[in-house]
C-alpha cells in the first residue's frame, strides 16, 4: 500500500509541478520508497508506473532484457512465496541485533530490538529483485545520487547503498534488502553480510542528507500521516500508533535539515488515503484505488500556497517524462532503460 501511495504521489508531483523527479540530485529510498526510487532513477516515469499498475499494455515496449512489457508483473514485487533456502524460523532471527539493542538503547531504535527478536523471515525477496532487474539487469543505476537504505542484520548499522564508502551491491539486491522486513522477508546477503529493512533505523531517513547542503528536499512518506486517524478497532489502532512513531521521527529529521538551512517539503497521507490503504500496509488489494486517491490528495497538498512557493523554482522536465506522450508507443521518445521494437 505504501508503494501504491508513492506511485500516485510521484505522478502528482510530476504533473502538478512540470518537474521530473528523476532529476533530483539525490534520490533516497527505504522499503517501498527504495523500489519506487530505483525505478525512477533508472528512467521509468511516474506516469508509466501508474499505467503499468493499472494493467495497461504497450505493444512494442520491452524491458532492458528484451522481454515484452505485457509480461511483467503488475504487483511491483508484492508476490509472497516461501524462500527456498530459508532456515526453520525458531527463536530470534538475530540474537546479536536484539542483544545490542538492549545493551545500547540510546544508539538503537525500539524497532531494531523488535526486528532482531522476531523469528527469521521466510518470504522470498526474488519477486522484488525481478522488478528491478527488468530495468537494471545488473550493477547500479546510472543516476549518481541514488541511495538505497538498509540495516545490517547483525549490528543494526545503517547503510546507504550507492553512497561513497558503502559496500558495492547490485541495485536489485540493495532494494530487496531495504524491503526485507524482519520476521516476514528473508534477509538479503550482500558482500557476505545480511541486510534487512532500512525502516529499522527510520522510515524516512531524511537525516542522511544533513551534510549535503541541498537547497530543497521533497519527502513523500507513506508511513506517517498528515491527518492522524481516530482509530477504534485494534488493527487500525496499531496502524495509527506506527504512523505516529514514523511521524515523530520524520518531524525530527525535517527539523534538523531546516536548521541547516535546507527547505523541506513534507507530503504525507491524509484521511482519504488511510481509508483507501486500510490498516494492513502489506495488503495487495486496492492498489489502484490507492494510487488514484494519492494522485488527488497529493495534488491538493502541492497546491498549498506555502508548498507551491517552495517548489516554484523547480526546472521544467522533459514533457515525455512528466506526462504520458500522445500517440502509440512506437512514436514515443525513449523512456529510460526500456527499449522499443
Amino acid at each position: 500500500m505504501g508503494g501504491a501511495w508513492l506511485t500516485g504521489g510521484l505522478a502528482a508531483l510530476a504533473t502538478e509541478t512540470g518537474w521530473d523527479p528523476a532529476r533530483a540530485a539525490r534520490i533516497v529510498g527505504t522499503g517501498a520508497g527504495a523500489r519506487r526510487g530505483a525505478l525512477l532513477a533508472s528512467g521509468v516515469p511516474p506516469w508509466f508506473m501508474v499505467a503499468h499498475s493499472a494493467g495497461e499494455t504497450f505493444e512494442g515496449v520491452h524491458d532492458a532484457g528484451g522481454r515484452p512489457q505485457r509480461e511483467a508483473s503488475r504487483s511491483a514485487g508484492a508476490v509472497y512465496r516461501i524462500d527456498r533456502g530459508t532456515r526453520l524460523p525458531i527463536g530470534p532471527g538475530s540474537w546479536r541485533l536484539a542483544l545490542s539493542s538492549l545493551s545500547n538503547p540510546t544508539r538503537r531504535t525500539p524497532a531494531m530490538l523488535f526486528g532482531g527478536s522476531l523469528p527469521r523471515g521466510v518470504i522470498s525477496t526474488e519477486p522484488l529483485k525481478d522488478t528491478i532487474r527488468r530495468v537494471v539487469p545488473e550493477g547500479w543505476v546510472d543516476h549518481p545520487g541514488t541511495w538505497i537504505l538498509a540495516c545490517d542484520y547483525a549490528t543494526g548499522r545503517r547503510v546507504a547503498f550507492g553512497r561513497d564508502g558503502a559496500p558495492p551491491a547490485d541495485l536489485a539486491d540493495a532494494v530487496a534488502a531495504s524491503c526485507a522486513i524482519p520476521g516476514f522477508f528473508a534477509p538479503v546477503e550482500i558482500g557476505g553480510r545480511e541486510y534487512v529493512d532500512g525502516g529499522l533505523h527510520s522510515t524516512s531517513n531524511l537525516d542522511v542528507l544533513s551534510d549535503e547542503a541541498l537547497d530543497l528536499v521533497i519527502c513523500l512518506n507513506p508511513t506517517s500521516s498528515l491527518h492522524p486517524p481516530q482509530a477504534w478497532n485494534p488493527a487500525e489502532r496499531v496502524a495509527a500508533a506506527l504512523r505516529s512513531v514514523s511521524g515523530r521521527r520524520l518531524g525530527s529529521e525535517a527539523h534538523g535539515l531546516r536548521e541547516a538551512g535546507t527547505r523541506v517539503v513534507l507530503i504525507q497521507p491524509v484521511t482519504e488515503d488511510h481509508r483507501a490503504m486500510g490498516p494492513n500496509l502489506m495488503s495487495t488489494r486496492n492498489r489502484n484505488p490507492v494510487i488514484q486517491t494519492a494522485i488527488e490528495t497529493v495534488r491538493r497538498q502541492l497546491r498549498d500556497p506555502e508548498v507551491r512557493d517552495a517548489l516554484a523554482d523547480l526546472p521544467p522536465g522533459e514533457p515525455h517524462k512528466v506526462a504520458r506522450p500522445p500517440g502509440p508507443p512506437s512514436t514515443w521518445p525513449a523512456v529510460g532503460p526500456a527499449t522499443r521494437a
